[in-house]
């Protein structure tokens, strides 16, 4: 899959349902068929039938599958989709869950909690640090030092305050193909959040020839098995993955959030 940038507006929201949608129904099909012939006590089974639909649409990796507790359904997560399915999974159903009484978007919670990262476990080797203020808090992100979109948000987190921010570099060859020298040049500078900064805010590369040893090999791959498709991407304390230019106000928001969240996590009886 081609990785690209995004900016959420609604079109590009839509084209990801649309794509979301149409990839599920091509594996609905060849579901189908197999529900209508396989024995009852085999449709009945709902882990078998996630594991087809996997088996059917080999382009989406399923990562879980789980009884909820509403309706008779079962939960998917398809790539970074979650669709649901009844337990013959002979239909599919893709989009948002609302709880009606706390108008709580129930998909949306779940999928965040289902595509958290370890955060504990990143290797921040690879990674440079810049802190603000007493840096309480705790930001990752994946940024391509071409992306216009990676720009937008170093304007955005300038308003951010007592944050630790690491950023691995993680330039798209397919769109920007000049972004991964410039990104050796910067890992290559004495301090590389200063170079990072001074690029950001004057195009100025370090003068140096980026050859110090190549973290963006790794950093790529690092993305890869993140399934991080798009820059910039925010991962935040709680391991929310979040793409997307976010405005200042939403990533304080989501970064409340996630402290919380991980606050939560860390004092909960083992």
């Amino acid at each position: 899959m081609q990785r690209i940038e995004y900016r959420w507006p609604h079109r590009v929201c839509r084209a990801l349902a649309i794509g979301a949608a149409a990839l599920v129904c091509s594996a609905t099909v060849a579901l189908a068929q197999n529900a209508s012939t396989a024995p009852a006590s085999a449709t009945a089974q709902p882990a078998q039938g996630a594991e087809a639909l996997e088996q059917q649409s080999p382009r989406a990796q399923m990562s879980h599958s789980a009884k909820i507790g509403y309706l008779g359904l079962y939960e998917v997560m398809l790539d970074d989709n979650l669709v649901y399915t009844d337990p013959k999974v002979a239909y599919i159903f893709v989009g948002s869950m609302y709880d009606t009484a706390t108008k709580e978007n129930l998909t949306e919670a779940r999928s965040r909690k289902l595509n958290r990262v370890a955060v504990d476990k990143l290797p921040y080797e690879l990674a440079f640090k810049r802190v603000k203020g007493d840096g309480s808090r705790k930001l990752v992100i994946f940024s391509d030092a071409d992306c216009p979109f990676c720009h937008r948000l170093e304007t955005e987190m300038k308003g951010l305050d007592n944050v630790t921010i690491y950023t691995f570099l993680f330039p798209i060859d397919q769109l920007h193909p000049n972004a991964a020298h410039k990104s050796k040049q910067i890992w290559c500078s004495a301090d590389k959040a200063k170079a990072w900064d001074t690029f950001f805010a004057s195009g100025k590369l370090p003068d140096n020839k980026g050859d110090c040893g190549d973290p963006v090999a790794r950093t790529q791959a690092l993305g890869n098995s993140l399934r991080i498709n798009a820059t910039p991407t925010l991962i935040f304390a709680d391991g929310t993955l979040i793409p997307g230019a976010l405005p200042l106000p939403q990533i304080e928001k989501e970064m409340a959030t996630a402290e919380l969240a991980a606050k939560k996590v860390a004092v909960a009886p083992k």
